[in-house]
Protein backbone atom coordinates (compact mmCIF):
# COMPACT_ATOMS: atom_id res chain seq x y z
CA UNK A 1 0.00 0.00 0.00
CA UNK A 2 1.65 3.19 -1.11
CA UNK A 3 0.60 6.26 0.77
CA UNK A 4 1.23 9.54 -1.00
CA UNK A 5 2.28 12.68 0.82
CA UNK A 6 -0.92 14.45 -0.26
CA UNK A 7 -2.97 11.79 1.54
CA UNK A 8 -0.76 11.92 4.63
CA UNK A 9 -0.96 15.70 4.90
CA UNK A 10 -4.78 15.59 4.85
CA UNK A 11 -4.98 13.18 7.79
CA UNK A 12 -5.61 14.42 11.31
CA UNK A 13 -2.89 14.03 13.92
CA UNK A 14 -4.83 11.28 15.67
CA UNK A 15 -5.32 9.42 12.41
CA UNK A 16 -1.59 9.68 11.75
CA UNK A 17 -0.74 8.24 15.15
CA UNK A 18 -3.17 5.35 14.67
CA UNK A 19 -1.89 4.62 11.16
CA UNK A 20 1.74 4.69 12.34
CA UNK A 21 0.91 2.22 15.11
CA UNK A 22 -0.92 -0.14 12.75
CA UNK A 23 1.75 0.09 10.05
CA UNK A 24 4.52 -0.67 12.56
CA UNK A 25 2.63 -3.76 13.72
CA UNK A 26 2.10 -4.88 10.13
CA UNK A 27 5.76 -4.26 9.30
CA UNK A 28 6.90 -6.35 12.27
CA UNK A 29 4.65 -9.21 11.15
CA UNK A 30 5.94 -8.95 7.57
CA UNK A 31 9.56 -9.03 8.73
CA UNK A 32 8.94 -12.07 10.92
CA UNK A 33 7.12 -13.89 8.15
CA UNK A 34 9.85 -13.02 5.66
CA UNK A 35 12.54 -14.36 8.01
CA UNK A 36 10.78 -17.71 8.22
CA UNK A 37 9.56 -18.10 4.65
CA UNK A 38 10.30 -15.71 1.79
CA UNK A 39 7.45 -13.34 0.96
CA UNK A 40 5.89 -13.41 -2.48
CA UNK A 41 6.43 -9.65 -2.74
CA UNK A 42 9.29 -8.50 -0.46
CA UNK A 43 8.99 -4.92 -1.70
CA UNK A 44 5.97 -4.64 0.64
CA UNK A 45 8.46 -4.30 3.50
CA UNK A 46 10.13 -1.34 1.83
CA UNK A 47 6.86 0.38 0.94
CA UNK A 48 5.54 0.02 4.52
CA UNK A 49 8.80 1.36 5.94
CA UNK A 50 8.68 4.36 3.63
CA UNK A 51 5.02 5.03 4.42
CA UNK A 52 5.84 5.02 8.15
CA UNK A 53 8.71 7.43 7.53
CA UNK A 54 6.42 9.71 5.52
CA UNK A 55 3.85 9.79 8.33
CA UNK A 56 6.48 10.36 11.02
CA UNK A 57 7.90 13.24 8.98
CA UNK A 58 4.47 14.86 8.77
CA UNK A 59 3.91 14.35 12.50
CA UNK A 60 7.27 15.94 13.36
CA UNK A 61 6.53 18.83 11.00
CA UNK A 62 3.26 19.48 12.84
CA UNK A 63 5.01 19.35 16.21
CA UNK A 64 7.58 21.91 15.07
CA UNK A 65 4.82 24.23 13.80
CA UNK A 66 3.09 24.11 17.20
CA UNK A 67 6.34 24.93 19.06
CA UNK A 68 7.35 27.75 16.71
Amino acid sequence: MTMKQSVVSQMTTEELKEQIYEMKRTLAKLKTTHALTPLENPTDIRSKRRAIARMLTELNKRKREVVA
